[in-house]
């Protein structure tokens, strides 16, 4: 299971606050901090600044935290400038980029940075009609995407399938269409990472966190893998691990017992 930490995202206060005030020190504790929370990558957004100051503290927060911690950094941005200013001053592991779809713009502008600079990348079930409304427009529109990444020269762990959830106030059947889109993505390509953000589906609705938990749990039974979270929140961490020892995919439960041992379970 790869987490990627979302913390370090503009619409914070605190991290916005932060950037503006070119706080290095409450920048990197974000980024020590997840990664002693069991993130693996870290995602890094600074999106709700103006379009001409994005890509200049997109790259102060890439060498900021990257002079304290080795893990990944996931630059998220819809700015192909500011993802190409991270870019050009990040060192260390492969990084990902945050993110392609499947629209004619937005493909042929990012698929370029992803070569240049041999990145990994998550890629959106979006097209140029929107997000596909049942699973049979999905499928095509993944499969069309995957298979362009990887006629691009993409391997596929280096691809991380984004199936899009939108909010159950929205659409009753939202999550149950993306376990099947999972479910169907994972088995087509069995070496391909899953990713999503978990907060979509809670949107409008009270208890957010109860629903974000119980949809977390059932889309890793579907595939998902690298699910973009709060890993300080201990009691969806300690789901993660619980989790993946029912579904025999921590081999002896060696994972479980190591939280355990951590005390980590002593959160809940």
């Amino acid at each position: 299971m790869l987490i990627i930490g979302e913390r370090i995202n503009s619409n914070r206060k605190s991290i916005a606050d932060a950037i503006l005030a070119k706080d290095t020190n409450a920048i990197q504790r974000e980024a020590l901090l997840q990664g002693k929370a069991g993130a693996a990558i870290l995602d890094v957004y600074c999106g709700t600044l103006n379009d001409d100051e994005e890509p200049e503290a997109m790259a102060w927060l890439i060498q900021t935290i990257q002079s304290v911690t080795k893990i990944p950094l996931c630059i998220d941005s819809i700015n192909i400038n500011t993802l190409e200013a991270g870019l050009k001053v990040y060192t260390g592991q492969k990084p990902i980029i945050n993110s392609i779809n499947a629209e004619k713009e937005d493909y042929g502008e990012v698929l370029p940075l992803v070569k240049k600079y041999k990145t990994a990348v998550i890629a959106s079930c979006v097209d140029d009609e929107g997000i596909p409304q049942n699973f049979d427009d999905a499928s095509i529109v993944g499969i069309k995407l995957v298979e362009d990444l990887l006629s691009a020269g993409l391997q596929l762990e280096d691809i991380y399938f984004d199936p899009i959830i939108k909010s159950l106030t929205k659409d009753t059947q939202a999550a149950t269409l993306v376990f099947e889109l999972m479910s169907f993505i994972r088995n087509k390509y069995p070496d391909i990472h899953i990713t999503c953000g978990l907060s979509n589906i809670s949107h409008g609705l009270p208890e957010r966190q109860l629903l974000n938990r119980a949809f977390l749990v059932l889309a890793i039974e579907h595939g998902l893998d690298a699910p973009i979270l709060d890993p300080l929140d201990f009691n969806t961490m300690n789901l993660i691990y619980a989790t993946n020892a029912i579904l025999n995919r921590d081999n002896f439960c060696t994972e479980y017992t190591r939280a355990y041992r951590q005390g980590k379970f002593t959160q809940i």
